[in-house]
């Protein structure tokens, strides 16, 4: 049977502030919009609004930039306050070039800048930062929801990057509670009859990246529903999205 999905953006989310309860404020925006949360929903987060919610901004007008910071902004038309910020959250540098840090994160991403943005930040000097765990902070939002709600749903959450191989950026999954993240389709026969070995499925980056087609980056939508994917319940984490330095062909 053909599965239909749709995809909802809820609006009305107001700004959000540190200390801010991010389940409350779906709760009460779906209310408002004259949407049920129903059990299998697929709720996806932006970074964004977990970040401040758990005081993850940073104002660069009070941050000193090292020495090192100061080097690497040097003729790269780059903020040494923000290089600063770069550094401080980055476990390694994977390469710098053109005026793009890439940089490897504590969680293991690798991505432009060790997730250090400033893009829908209120305050010109103001930068978020990635949530220091995300799948704590999915599952924080899926236990209140379920606690409030009596409703079981998938929370993930989302964040904007850079391919190495295609233009364009793609929402993808950092943080994810309620679903095994990849489906695996090894040992599994294709429609011709060949087994396959190698095919997996990066699911909770698809869904992310389809969630982004309500949400957009500029139209103030930060959470979307995904309703009616039949998904893999588990108690997945995003590690099984990182792929290991071993198995990294480009580094």
């Amino acid at each position: 049977m053909q599965e239909e999905i749709r995809i909802i953006g809820i609006e009305g989310i107001p700004e959000v502030e540190s200390g801010d309860d991010i389940a409350t404020l779906i709760i009460d925006a779906s209310k408002r919009q004259g949407l049920d949360i129903m059990d299998n929903d697929i709720i996806v987060v932006t970074h964004k609004i977990v970040s401040k919610a758990e005081g993850r901004i940073v104002d660069l007008k009070k941050v000193s930039p090292s020495e090192f910071a100061l080097k690497i902004s040097k003729g790269r038309n780059k903020d040494s306050r923000m290089v600063e910020v770069i550094l401080r959250e980055a476990k390694k540098i994977v390469r710098i070039e053109r005026g793009v840090i890439i940089a490897e994160t504590r969680h293991g991403f690798v991505c432009a800048n060790a997730g250090v943005d400033k893009s829908n930040v209120k305050g010109e000097d103001m930068v978020s930062l990635l949530p220091k765990n995300p799948d704590k902070s999915a599952r924080k939002i899926r236990d209140e929801i379920r606690k409030r709600l009596s409703v079981d749903v998938v929370v993930i959450i989302s964040d904007t990057f850079g391919r190495p191989w295609r233009e364009g950026q793609t929402n993808v999954s950092i943080g994810v509670s309620g679903l095994e993240p990849i489906l695996d389709y090894k040992g599994r026969k294709d429609s011709y009859g060949y087994v396959l070995k190698v095919t997996t499925i990066a699911i909770a980056d698809e869904l992310a990246s389809a969630a982004e087609l309500v949400m957009r980056k500029t139209g103030m939508v930060p959470v979307a529903i995904v309703r009616g994917y039949h998904y893999l319940k588990g108690d997945g984490t995003i590690k099984s999205l990182i792929r290991p330095r071993n198995r990294d062909l480009f580094r």
